[in-house]
């Protein structure tokens, strides 16, 4: 069984018990050859995750995010035609305004 979470096996130890000087850890396996009640119980329940409606948007719109291209090839394209005619203009003002907005915000 895989823990989807962190994708460790739950075979594997998970974290050694605080308050002790042993070695021992803590699985989500019982041990083996035990057959109680109280070890069928416990492995048939689960921890369960209830997200909240602003989560599922949140991870739709990262879902949606991670899909978008990184840059926008029209724009690329425009631009390049605009440098190769020689018409591609730059606004000196507004750039020098961005870069002191962009420094105030590191502030």
């Amino acid at each position: 069984m895989t823990d989807k979470i962190s994708a460790y096996s739950t075979a594997e130890p998970i974290a050694p018990i605080k308050g002790t000087n042993s070695n021992a850890v803590v699985t989500d396996k019982p041990p083996q050859g035990e057959n109680s009640a109280a070890s069928v119980a416990a492995s048939q329940t689960g921890d369960t995750v209830t997200l909240t409606n602003s989560a599922r948007s949140l991870q739709k719109i990262e879902e949606t995010v991670a899909k978008a291209p990184v840059v926008n090839a029209a724009k690329v394209a425009a631009v390049k035609h605009a440098i190769n005619a020689g018409t591609y203009q730059i606004d000196a003002g507004h750039i020098a305004d961005k870069l002191l907005q962009f420094e105030r915000g590191l502030k």
